[in-house]
């Protein structure tokens, strides 16, 4: 099997000072990337950066949050600075402000807004002005959610953030093809913060921050293990292997990997000279309405022990 090698390319992760965003930022270091560390969090970043160099990598740090055009700029004035180009751009950056819809804040849901969606549009749009300028190609991996793919209850700003993430790949895709920059999404399930938050798994990620292997209903029932697990699919979709790979969103976590379908019409019905509400009414419940498309993220099922 031959190996997937970025070595020469130069990689922007945001959000990664830790979780999955070190992950990602760890897997691209060791197939040969230079990476610039994100984080809000100076030391965090720092600390990340210098793990990353401690291990062999090549790695710097940049602190500041994404969202602004200024923020984007900067990180990819900073890959340059550094390492001369910039080929990958991973925009992992992300906050949760969960709340119901009637509870939900103006500023819950433009902080969630701000960062996801517009950042991963800022962070975008720098990388691809030096891709398209360089004239050699580049990889945007944009980060997706399952809550984006079929909504998520409490979570109205961080489902719609990401899942217009799903439609920035996909014309993103169409935009930058001339250009030979693919885009795609990784949707990632992993034990993080927010799944720990979950009853059916925190005691699944208790166990696992002891020391303890998730057990296989877990690993490929429901495609949940480490941050590490998730972070093999971001070197591939930075490498050369994935040069037709675009437009697409691809689940990992624990041992499966899946490509996410779009949307697409699930069924039609017809009517000569058009529809009246009496006559959508009439055939709803014998047509389209004979199999309506779930929503939600389902629930694990896990066994009793």
């Amino acid at each position: 099997m031959k190996p997937v090698d970025v070595t020469g390319k130069v990689a922007v992760v945001t959000g990664s000072g830790r979780g999955l965003g070190y992950a990602y930022a760890a897997a691209l270091a060791r197939a040969g990337a230079a990476v610039v560390v994100n984080d809000v969090d100076a030391g965090a970043a720092e600390a990340a950066a210098k793990s990353l160099t401690e291990a062999g990598g090549r790695a710097v740090a940049e602190a500041v949050a994404v969202g602004t055009t200024e923020a984007a700029e900067r990180l990819v004035a900073r890959a340059v600075e550094e390492f001369g180009r910039l080929d990958v751009m991973v925009t992992n950056a992300g906050i949760l402000r969960d709340r119901v819809l009637w509870k939900m804040t103006d500023d819950d849901f433009d902080a969630v807004i701000a960062t996801h969606l517009r950042g991963t549009f800022t962070c975008a749009r720098a990388a691809a002005v030096r891709m398209r300028e360089q004239g050699e190609g580049g990889s945007l991996v944009l980060v997706g959610s399952p809550a984006g793919q079929r909504g998520n209850f409490g979570q109205t700003n961080y489902a719609a953030a990401k899942a217009g993430i799903a439609a920035m790949v996909r014309t993103w895709s169409m935009e930058l093809a001339r250009s030979a920059i693919t885009v795609n999404a990784i949707v990632p399930v992993a034990a993080t913060a927010m799944t720990e938050t979950i009853p059916a798994f925190a005691p699944y990620v208790d166990a696992l921050k002891q020391g303890r292997p998730l057990p296989d209903v877990l690993r490929k029932g429901e495609g949940f293990g480490t941050a590490d697990d998730c972070a093999a699919l971001v070197p591939f979709l930075a490498s050369d292997a994935a040069r037709g790979v675009t437009g697409q969103c691809v689940g990992i976590g624990g041992d499966r990997l899946a490509l996410w379908s779009h949307p697409q019409e699930a069924a039609v019905a017809y009517a000569d000279g058009g529809w009246t509400p009496e006559s959508i009414a009439a055939v709803w419940d014998t047509s389209l309405g004979r199999e309506p498309q779930s929503v939600g993220i389902p629930a694990p099922r896990i066994p009793e022990a």
